[in-house]
């Protein structure tokens, strides 16, 4: 009989010196709890999380506490969800609490594909957000307004979004390979006051110019007051075509002088950012997080599961456009390195990330599961020709990891590190389940839930699941749910999106089970949205493009399962209903995938475009993808009562072939 084991279990050394190991001791003598473990700790953040996030906030055992006054009250409401006020009488700012240092450490590492190396120590970093907050103070920027990014993930998205949150603005971000439609779609909603773009970025070796984006997307944003240049592809790009705009240089020169922020004290609940969803349904929801939220629960993230301390060196491949770049800059605050990277992760002979990791000595290293499969099929072996020696943790997210990711990862890049699945998203800004560094890692598992979140999977009739998928939910408030939508004022939109399947309890829409090791696995969505490459994919935004041609009545989009590798993988399929008496052929395909191209991104375009009679829709007028993909995947189709033209469904029987 074969007997299973773990692919990784922490040494008795790893699990004493452990962030969360002293911060469970502190924890256990302050509150005079017995917690011998963690599945003890777990249990008691989640059964007392008044005591557990009061810990967090002050650092127990594990690094300095929140900056800030924490105040009496630790949680109001508890019983509400949504509605429950944590630290109601608290004044923080999440600037304050990322620049905690000012000596000439590293604070910021940056490469630009192997077209730009630069670095910014903690003295520099804090110089740069003080001039850059002056110079929105100058420009009228007050707590409340938006400051929205358009821009690489680069050093000077970071001092402009720590600049905002020093003002108490907003700041709300994309990243420069959307498309005009696509940023209209989410900075037209949020309403910035300053834009802070560049003129280019780098990708797969080519040189790629915004300036001429922007002189189209600038105008159709009326609320948009100054807009500010960063060089980066060149080093004075001509901006007057673009109204309102200033390089980045003359933006802050008159502030030079500058060298103190006037960090200011604000409630826990005040907005920080603005995320948005992936518009499945329509334009982008625009969900808005708190600066406490975040910074509690980030905190808790770098320095309990992924164990960051002081000196650490962390990376981790994103987009400014995904959650994980606000994810990623917390790291500061726990006292890490920065390790920023922008462009494609196979530059350099597909090397590039691992050259990265060897030459500034990252702790952590994260990226997401389609880049571990890609490496596979390279045959990248990194310890061929690489260290690696500095790396301790390695984070994937994305998509869920597939049992031979995890046998890659340990035959192939390191044999002993933390392999951390991680799993949450946009609309929490953070994680519901991730790694720990005390407990063993098991082949295709999420090591555990995140402390202080009722993480539990349930049936369909709301009865908790083990070794069986269900939906993944959380039953308690925690203090990194949305503060709300905006442009939401009675807040049913927010209740719709998260509520509506449970009463009273946060319905995540991932499909997944608690394992018997306590971990996790996920198996994907359990709604419509693409998830091509493990990169999120709204179907709306490309409806938006497809259905502008006059030749298209209607079309429906799915994600089809395509990769023998990786089930979690699909490629996008999109189906067109033409006007009458026309017919697909290779031009209008080359038309479609263009317009998508052109105003989405390139992950946003279909591998293939098929033409059918009619299209499914309820007796609501809406259009039903997932019947659809069940079909096309031989699947049953459930409730077929509810759709006004059921026999529509046949035409895509007769399509599935051509899937193939």
């Amino acid at each position: 009989m074969t007997i299973e084991k773990p692919l990784w279990t922490p040494s008795p050394q790893r699990i004493a010196s452990a962030n969360v190991t002293a911060f469970r001791e502190a924890a256990a003598r302050r509150w005079g709890v017995a917690l011998p473990d963690y599945d003890a700790l777990y249990a008691w953040s989640v059964a007392a999380p008044e005591q557990f996030w009061t810990s967090v906030w002050d650092g127990e055992g594990a690094g300095g506490g929140v900056i800030g006054e924490r105040g009496g009250r630790v949680l109001v409401d508890g019983d509400r969800m949504p509605g429950a006020q944590w630290f109601p009488d608290a004044r923080l700012n999440f600037a304050q609490n990322l620049l905690r240092r000012r000596d000439d450490a590293d604070a910021v590492v940056f490469w630009g594909e192997d077209k730009v190396k630069r670095r910014l120590s903690h003295a520099g970093l804090c110089r740069a957000v003080a001039q850059f907050a002056a110079a929105l103070r100058a420009q009228g920027v007050t707590a409340g307004d938006r400051v929205a990014a358009y821009m690489p993930n680069m050093p000077e998205t970071l001092v402009a979004m720590v600049a905002a949150a020093s003002l108490g603005a907003i700041f709300t971000s994309a990243s420069p390979d959307f498309g005009v439609q696509g940023v209209l779609d989410r900075f037209g909603q949020t309403e910035p006051k300053v834009l802070v773009t560049c003129d280019g970025y780098y990708y797969g070796g080519k040189t790629i110019d915004c300036l001429a984006k922007l002189a189209e997307i600038v105008p159709q944003l009326p609320s948009v007051g100054r807009v500010v240049v960063v060089p980066y592809v060149s080093d004075a790009p001509d901006v007057s075509a673009i109204p309102g705009a200033l390089r980045l240089a003359d933006f802050v020169s008159p502030h030079a002088d500058v060298a103190e922020i006037a960090f200011e004290p604000l409630p826990f609940a005040h907005p920080l950012y603005i995320m948005y969803s992936s518009g499945t349904t329509g334009v982008p929801k625009c969900i808005v997080h708190s600066a406490g939220g975040a910074l509690l629960q980030h905190l808790k993230e770098h320095r309990l599961h992924a164990d960051v301390k002081p000196g650490d060196r962390v990376f981790y491949f994103t987009t400014c456009g995904w959650m994980m770049w606000n994810w990623l800059v917390s790291a500061l605050g726990a006292g890490a390195t920065l390790l920023l990277y922008d462009g494609s992760p196979f530059a350099a002979d597909n090397r590039i990330l691992f050259d990265y990791a060897d030459a500034e000595s990252a702790t952590h290293f994260g990226t997401s599961a389609k880049f571990l499969d890609a490496a596979v099929k390279f045959e990248l072996k990194p310890p061929e020709t690489h260290s690696l020696a500095s790396v301790r943790v390695l984070m994937s997210t994305g998509s869920p990891l597939v049992p031979e990711g995890f046998d890659y990862v340990y035959r192939d890049i390191k044999a002993d590190l933390q392999l951390s699945s991680i799993s949450g998203g946009t609309d929490i800004i953070s994680c519901f389940v991730l790694g720990s560094p005390v407990l063993p890692v098991w082949r295709g598992e999420i090591q555990c839930r995140g402390l202080g979140l009722a993480v539990d999977v349930w049936d369909d009739d709301g009865r908790p699941l083990r070794g069986d998928k269900g939906e993944l939910v959380c039953t308690k408030p925690f203090p990194a749910m949305p503060i709300g939508f905006w442009n939401d004022p009675d807040g049913a939109k927010y209740r719709a999106a998260y509520f509506e399947r449970f009463d009273d309890v946060w319905c995540h829409g991932d499909f997944c089970e608690i394992t018997a090791h306590g971990g996790l696995v996920i198996h994907g969505r359990s709604d419509a949205t693409l998830n091509p490459g493990g990169v999120r994919i709204g179907t709306a935004e490309i409806y938006r493009q497809v259905e502008k041609l006059p030749e298209v009545v209607e079309a429906i989009v799915i994600g089809q399962d395509w990769s023998p590798q990786n089930p979690y993988d699909v490629r996008v399929v999109l189906f067109v209903k033409l006007a009458d008496g026309l017919v697909l052929d290779d031009a209008l395909v080359v038309r479609l995938k263009a317009a998508i191209r052109e105003n989405t991104t390139p992950r946003h375009v279909p591998a293939k475009v098929l033409q059918v009679a009619d299209i499914p829709r309820t007796k609501s007028g809406k259009i039903v993808e997932l019947a659809v993909r069940n079909v096309v995947h031989d699947r049953p189709v459930k409730n077929q009562e509810s759709l006004a033209n059921p026999e529509a469904l046949g035409y895509f029987r007769e399509r599935a072939e051509l899937c193939a």
